[in-house]
């Protein structure tokens, strides 16, 4: 008997199994291939958290596996955090299917060890999570989603005592903790009364939620005369079936934008996201609802953020009345540059602004001009936020943070990225911008033109089950054994590893450190300003692959960017084969 059939055993012979799962396991015993996929292994806990497809077994998103996690969650804390039992971990929860009774098993196990939780009382955005756990002065916070991914997944993210998703070397204790959970069946819990008469669990309202729209107005680089006047910018919002309404909508009645229209069918909270094919802000199919709604109400701009509300994607009107959709790069810059012309330059100097190492280069050469510093970090808000946290004892000054994946940040009383923050300011910018005469993408082409044409491009390659995983780190060991000298015509310069965490100067025959922690990660720079990277994704079975160029047009951009895409393409699949 194959372990992963002995796994599959001791699961369908347990008598307290819980009822779907024994149904669903049922209904799967004669298909072996998805019982190997759920049982032959565990379900991978990253440097944030787990996330996984929903149902029975043990690479699967389940009571049983969300109690072993929260198991090892709080042995980690009662070793390496102070007075944990009395000051708690904040619990919240998305849309998605099972969200709240995750919520419930994280609070019951967590109780088990006299351990107090703050649970919200319904539905919450990931970025309220964020700053509650700094609101109730926390030791760790957990937030139940799946953010982006099918209606089929949900996922378990934690949050450490700064409100910023966990790091790699807490995570790694974290880990090492949950494996010392031997037994994911038989985890120690409290039931649900036992937490309310022991005064373990506080169910958390509105309160919260006061306290961050507090914040948001805050954000806010407008002058009195102007924030205190109506605007005429006419909005389109759409919260994918998620968590953003309230808050988003609150953000903006205080910034006095009252043409705000709501694509209703899209506001109910719906764990299947009925009226999408992904409640992905970063794929355009998910503005069509939006896009209806503008062109009936002839909205300026379109805003919809993700099921747990950390991401923000925005449609502008273009001149011809149809809408088009800002990249998460472009989004990013043009956030970017507002701040920095907006704000006061007095606090430039020590300001810094920190994107990912994939990101766009036209941010940099932004903050360049304003005498800012950028600072790169590997892919992830959590080291965003990390860093954030650094400057407490540096003196420098957080101005601005985005990831290419529709993910920015504005004020650092969060501590990940931040659709709700993202959606006001972008309202605010568009307003800004529409009193000089100018649409967003008038302002892009600006810019542009100022620092040169930057354009960004993604690949992913989707390859699932256990033969998916191999295949994907077959691709990563190959590109590292054997790196590429040159790619699509163009030559390359310097070859980042940082699973090594080294940088090869290919002409100077040089070897530097990349001060940066280490990752499954491959990126090469190249001759004229263009670059690759290759990335495994942490939490859907994908393999990325990332693409910057700029261009002396945009026409000469286009073409760079899809002459490396078609080549990378052609090599990933040579790989496979």
């Amino acid at each position: 008997m194959n372990s992963w059939q002995q796994v599959y055993q001791k699961w369908n012979t347990f008598q307290n199994l819980d009822l779907s799962l024994k149904a669903t396991l049922d209904d799967l015993k004669t298909n072996n291939r998805a019982l190997e996929d759920a049982f032959y292994k565990e379900l991978t806990f990253g440097t944030g958290g787990m996330r996984g497809v929903l149902g029975p077994g043990i690479n699967r998103m389940n009571i049983y596996t969300v109690r072993k996690a929260v198991n090892g969650l709080a042995n980690y804390l009662l070793v390496n955090r102070v007075n944990v039992k009395d000051r708690g971990v904040v619990i919240a929860y998305d849309s998605r299917y099972m969200s709240k009774e995750f919520a419930v098993e994280a609070a019951k196990v967590l109780g088990y060890y006299g351990i107090h939780t703050h649970v919200f009382e319904s539905l919450r955005p990931t970025p309220l999570l964020s700053f509650s756990v700094r609101y109730f002065g926390s030791v760790a916070g957990v937030m139940i989603t799946a953010s982006h991914n099918p209606p089929e997944y949900n996922g378990f993210k934690v949050y450490n005592e700064t409100g910023a998703q966990i790091i790699p070397e807490e995570a790694e204790k974290i880990i090492a903790s949950i494996k010392d959970t031997t037994d994911e069946l038989s985890v120690p819990y409290l039931e649900l009364e036992q937490l309310v008469a022991r005064r373990l669990i506080t169910w958390v309202g509105k309160e919260v939620d006061n306290a961050y729209v507090e914040r948001l107005a805050q954000i806010s680089i407008m002058d009195q005369m102007t924030l205190n006047q109506e605007k005429g910018l006419k909005i389109v919002y759409t919260p994918l079936h998620g968590t953003g309404r309230d808050l988003v909508t609150r953000g903006l009645a205080q910034l006095h934008f009252p043409n705000v229209h709501i694509v209703e069918e899209q506001a109910v909270p719906d764990p299947g996201f009925s009226t999408v094919e992904s409640p992905n802000p970063e794929e355009h199919q998910a503005f069509s609802r939006a896009i209806a709604l503008g062109k009936q109400v002839n909205a300026d701009i379109l805003l919809g953020t993700d099921p747990d509300a950390d991401r923000l994607g925005v449609a502008v009107k273009q001149k011809d009345g149809e809408y088009q959709v800002l990249t998460g790069n472009q989004l990013g810059s043009l956030l970017l540059d507002y701040i920095l012309k907006k704000n006061d330059p007095v606090v430039y100097q020590n300001a810094r602004m920190i994107k990912t190492v994939v990101t766009t280069e036209l941010g940099r050469a932004i903050a360049n001009s304003y005498n800012v510093e950028t600072i790169d970090t590997l892919t992830g808000f959590k080291y965003i936020g990390d860093k954030i946290q650094q400057f407490a004892s540096t003196g420098e000054t957080f101005v601005f943070g985005y990831e290419e994946s529709y993910g920015y940040l504005i004020s650092s009383f969060v501590r990940e990225k931040d659709a709700i923050q993202a959606a006001v300011m972008a309202t605010e910018m568009a307003s800004y911008w529409q009193q000089q005469g100018k649409t967003l993408f008038d302002v892009l082409d600006e810019l542009y033109e100022k620092y040169g044409y930057y354009l960004e491009g993604l690949s992913s390659l989707t390859l699932k089950g256990k033969e998916g995983g191999q295949q994907i780190t077959n691709i990563m060991e190959a590109i590292r054994e054997q790196p590429f000298k040159e790619i699509a015509g163009f030559k390359v310069e310097k070859v980042e590893n940082y699973l090594t965490g080294e940088r090869v100067l290919v002409k100077e025959d040089m070897v530097e450190e990349i001060s940066l922690p280490r990752e499954n990660m491959m990126k090469f720079m190249l001759e004229q300003n263009a670059w690759v990277c290759l990335r495994p994704s942490g939490t859907e079975p994908k393999i990325k692959c990332y693409f910057g160029v700029k261009g002396n047009s945009s026409e000469d951009s286009k073409q760079k960017l899809a002459d490396l895409q078609k080549k990378m393409e052609e090599i990933l699949a040579g790989i496979i084969d």
